[in-house]
């Protein structure tokens, strides 16, 4: 990462962050820090931030989809099968097809 890279990615977890102390609830912050997280390579932090994205908000169905990639990296097959479950039934019961099916690829791709 390039010292211009490093820099717009502070400022934007910074301006996050602060965000995030105004509205402590809003998963879509939640979301993007985790996404920051995971750029950082701290993929434990992105795991927390994206459940707590679930906790405030069980219907983020990104936060799934990404939690289910990341286990994969992990090699945590069976805790990246059960995220991607439970984010497909979320999907399809808010009628988004298209998140199920990315997942469901996801899930199927799983060894």
């Amino acid at each position: 990462m390039t010292a211009a890279q490093h820099e717009i990615t502070m400022n934007r977890r910074e301006k996050l962050e602060e965000l995030l102390k105004s509205s402590p609830q809003d998963p879509f912050l939640h979301y993007g820090l985790a996404m920051e997280d995971r750029r950082a390579g701290d993929l434990v932090g992105a795991l927390a931030r994206l459940a707590t994205a679930v906790a405030c908000d069980p219907d983020y169905v990104a936060a799934y989809f990404h939690q289910g990639q990341i286990r994969a990296e992990q090699q945590n097959v069976e805790g990246a099968r059960q995220i991607l479950r439970e984010g497909i039934s979320v999907a399809r019961r808010l009628g988004d097809a298209h998140a199920a099916e990315e997942m469901t690829g996801l899930l199927d791709s799983l060894s």
